[in-house]
């Protein structure tokens, strides 16, 4: 079936370009409710993505290096 696609750094840039060239596009941004969808979508993929990152943090665990003995004292 369909491939679930992964949220990346184009994306997010993308995101942020297009919601840049419509800011000074509209007069009141409040109203715009396009422009509100985009930065809906940005929001979300930028979510996703922290989730991602703090999920793999998770996962990595703590690796500390074990010191020798005699180096210690």
């Amino acid at each position: 079936m369909g491939k679930k696609k992964s949220v990346g750094e184009a994306d997010i840039t993308r995101l942020k370009s297009k919601i840049a060239e419509r800011v000074p596009a509209t007069e009141k941004a409040l109203g715009d409710t396009a422009l509100r969808s985009l930065r809906k979508r940005l929001k979300r993929a930028q979510r996703k993505r922290r989730a991602l990152a703090v999920r793999l943090a998770h996962a990595r665990g703590k690796k500390t290096e074990s010191k020798p003995a005699a180096a210690a004292s």
